[in-house]
C-alpha cells in the first residue's frame, strides 16, 4: 500500500510533463523525488529511525536541489534551451497513449529508486552498518552533483566558449553524473540488508540499475555533443584521452561508441 501511494505522489508531481514534455524527467524527476522522500516522512511518521529520517530528508534535499536548479537553468540558459530543443523529444509528435506510457514509466522509475528507503521502513529494520554506509555515500554524492554544477556554471560565465576541466573535471569529464550515481548507490546500499522477497529485491534493482544506465546514456550524450563542439582543439584532445568520463581511476575514456547507451 505504501508503495502503491509513493506511486501516486510520483505520478501527481511528474505529470508536469504533460505540459512540457521533457518536464517528465527534469523537472518532474526533481520534485516528485522530494515528494516521495516527504511522503515518506508522513507515512511513517510514528516509526522512523534516525537513519531513516536523515535518508528521506536528503532525498527531499535532493529532489529540491535537482528540481530548482534545472527550473533556473532551464530560465537563464539560452545554451540549456537549444540542448534540450535539439536532443530532447519535445513531444509534439507523440500522441497522448505514449505520453501516458512515459509519464507512469517514470513514475514507476522514481519509487523504485527510493524503495531502499521504503522498505528498510515496511520491513521494520533497524538501523545497521549498511544503512549508515549508505547514507554517508549519498551525502557524498549529493556534495559531488552541488560542487560540480556550480563548478561549471561558474566556469562558463567566464569562459562561455571552453569546454570545463577545472576543479572536479579534472578527476571525471562528468562529475555531476557521478555525483548522481553515489547518490542512488547510496539509496541502494542503504537498503540491501532491509530487503525481503523477490518483489522487493527487484523494485529495488530496477531503481538502481535504471538510472546508473541512464547516467551512462547521458554522459555519452555529453560526449558525442563535447566532441562536435571542442573536437579540433588539441587542448580538448589531450583532456578527453586523460581524463576518464564517468567513474574515476578506471580507464574509460569514452562510451560514443555504444549506441545501446540511451539518457
Amino acid at each position: 500500500m505504501q508503495f502503491l501511494i509513493l506511486f501516486i505522489v510520483a505520478l501527481i508531481i511528474s505529470a508536469i510533463g504533460f505540459k512540457k514534455f521533457v518536464w517528465f524527467i527534469s523537472l518532474g524527476y526533481g520534485f516528485a523525488i522530494a515528494g516521495i522522500g516527504m511522503a515518506i516522512l508522513v507515512l511513517f511518521w510514528g516509526s522512523l529511525t534516525p537513519v531513516t529520517i536523515i535518508l528521506s530528508i536528503l532525498l527531499v534535499i535532493y529532489g529540491c536541489r535537482l528540481g530548482g536548479y534545472l527550473m533556473i537553468r532551464e530560465k537563464r540558459s539560452e545554451s540549456y534551451q537549444s540542448t534540450m530543443k535539439h536532443e530532447i523529444k519535445d513531444g509534439s509528435d507523440m500522441n497522448l497513449f505514449l505520453k501516458i506510457v512515459v509519464w507512469v514509466t517514470c513514475a514507476l522509475l522514481y519509487v523504485c529508486e527510493a524503495s531502499p528507503v521504503l522498505f528498510r521502513l515496511k520491513n521494520g529494520a533497524g538501523t545497521d552498518v549498511t544503512a549508515i554506509v549508505g547514507t554517508f555515500i549519498m551525502i557524498l554524492g549529493i556534495l559531488l552533483e552541488s560542487a560540480s554544477d556550480f563548478t561549471k556554471n561558474r566556469f562558463k560565465k567566464e569562459h562561455p566558449q571552453r569546454f570545463c576541466d577545472v576543479g572536479l573535471f579534472r578527476i571525471v569529464r562528468c562529475p555531476n553524473y557521478l555525483g548522481e550515481v553515489l547518490i542512488w548507490t547510496g539509496v541502494f546500499v542503504s537498503g540491501v540488508t532491509a530487503l525481503q522477497g523477490a518483489w522487493q529485491w527487484v523494485a529495488a534493482v530496477f531503481g538502481w540499475v535504471c538510472i546508473i544506465y541512464i547516467m551512462f546514456g547521458g554522459a555519452r550524450r555529453l560526449e558525442i555533443r563535447q566532441n562536435k563542439n571542442y573536437g579540433n582543439d588539441p587542448e580538448y584532445q589531450k583532456y578527453v584521452k586523460s581524463t576518464p568520463i564517468l567513474l574515476p581511476l578506471i580507464p574509460l575514456y569514452s562510451v560514443a561508441k555504444y549506441k545501446w547507451l540511451l539518457g
